[in-house]
């Protein structure tokens, strides 16, 4: 059964950060609100709750898992970006964009897309989730939380708890985010950005 936490969207409580996070550690799976809808956020290096992720969701190898980061520092840490790209992506960060570009040998290969050799990654604006990822330390593997058959994340969180009360370890509940997933914007083969997927964020970003 998942544990729920009750946190405060503003300034989410200390202690609940730490539950979260030791979870986490733990090798736990954790279910989290961001700006644009739910997600699933687990260690980068954990290829178990990695496995719990492509069972929940029914995903296949094609699927470009996300690194969310704390700060564009670390974002540059994990993605080659090149002069052009990183004017479009500072511009546009924090915010509800997740962009795929090629990984860094900081990035486990099994988190690559198998024939690209890229990876999603997004630094959100949720007040929740940059506590999170401040005391953590490292980016979050990630998955936006749209369910089989389904189009749009869920963004209740109690609904996420009678859902998925026994596939995840945390629900973290706090209040209304948003109802779109992020806009995925492809730098693989265009230098401009190829939308993906639109979502929350318009692009190119004003």
């Amino acid at each position: 059964m998942a544990r729920y936490l009750d946190v405060h969207p503003v300034d989410p409580q200390p202690r609940a950060v730490a539950q979260t996070v030791q979870v986490l550690r733990d090798g736990g799976l954790v279910a989290y609100p961001t700006d644009s809808g739910y997600a699933l956020g687990a260690l980068m290096g954990n290829q178990e709750a990695k496995d719990r992720i492509r069972d929940i969701r029914r995903l296949d190898d094609k699927h470009h898992y996300t690194l969310v980061c704390r700060d564009f520092a670390q974002l540059g840490q994990l993605v080659h970006v090149d002069n052009a790209v990183f004017r479009a992506v500072k511009a546009s960060t924090p915010g509800p964009y997740t962009f795929i570009l090629p990984a860094t040998h900081e990035v486990p290969r099994r988190l690559l897309h198998a024939k690209k050799r890229t990876v999603g990654v997004r630094i959100p604006e949720h007040p929740v989730v940059r506590a999170l990822l401040a005391e953590l330390g490292e980016p979050l593997l990630s998955s936006t939380l749209i369910l089989p058959g389904e189009s749009e994340p869920l963004t209740d969180g109690w609904d996420v708890k009678e859902r998925l009360d026994h596939v995840v370890d945390v629900v973290i509940d706090s209040g209304e985010c948003g109802d779109s997933p992020t806009t995925v914007v492809d730098f693989t083969s265009d230098p401009a950005g190829e939308v993906a997927r639109q979502g929350e964020g318009a692009w190119p970003a004003r």
